[in-house]
């Protein structure tokens, strides 16, 4: 009868002779628990005895996230509800509104054991991606630290002090460190000699450090 029972979760990711483990477990704790006065037949007893205690094995311990154990039961009517409508309709997969009327649940409810249902096991970061190519993987596709992050401090402290200097002198350093434009570029862009652009951005340059040091400190 335990063996019988651990065969109904043979499909859900986890190995037999496991499974004949808890069940066994299950089938002595029937046995403790089992109270021959009450009249009842041991079998209507101990099914559900070890059948919930396969339950539990997957419910605590097979779950590589955790998730919540309402989500766990969500997860299990939408699968129930899912398989049964199947039997009926063909070609398509049954919307969050028929699951929902079959299990007479709500559509938020559906939708949350549907998410659930993909939950049950975690794919590494390092396992090749399904249809990809060269090994492409999860951890290919994650971002890394952006360098330009480290100048968002330096940046907002020196926006109030730049936009208070003059309008060619602003100019003037935008286009040397935002337009890339060499000092004998700008000299001639602006109609000054390149020695003037160079000292303007100096004092510039100068000017604006010691703001933004009296204002640190």
């Amino acid at each position: 009868m335990a063996d019988r029972l651990a065969g109904r979760f043979r499909s859900r990711g986890e190995s037999f002779e496991d499974l004949r483990q808890v069940a066994a477990l299950g089938l002595v704790k029937a046995v403790d628990r089992y109270d021959p006065e009450l009249g009842n037949a041991f079998e209507s007893y101990a099914v559900p005895t070890i059948t919930g205690e396969i339950k539990r094995h997957f419910r605590d311990h097979m779950w590589t996230l955790h998730v919540p154990r309402r989500v766990q039961d969500l997860r299990n009517r939408v699968r129930f509800a899912s398989q049964e409508l199947s039997q009926t309709i063909s070609g398509r997969r049954p919307t969050v509104a028929e699951i929902a009327e079959h299990a007479k649940m709500s559509e938020e409810d559906v939708k949350a054991g549907l998410e659930a249902l993909e939950s049950f096991t975690a794919l590494s970061l390092d396992a090749e991606l399904p249809g990809s190519e060269d090994g492409y993987s999860l951890s290919d596709a994650l971002g890394s630290p952006d360098p330009a992050l480290d100048t968002v401090v330096d940046r907002e402290s020196v926006r109030a002090r730049l936009a208070a200097l003059p309008e060619r002198e602003r100019a003037i350093l935008y286009m040397r460190f935002f337009g890339d434009m060499t000092q004998s570029r700008i000299a001639e862009e602006l109609g000054i000699s390149q020695m003037h652009v160079s000292r303007l951005i100096s004092r510039c340059c100068g000017r604006v450090r010691e703001q933004v040091m009296r204002d640190v400190a």
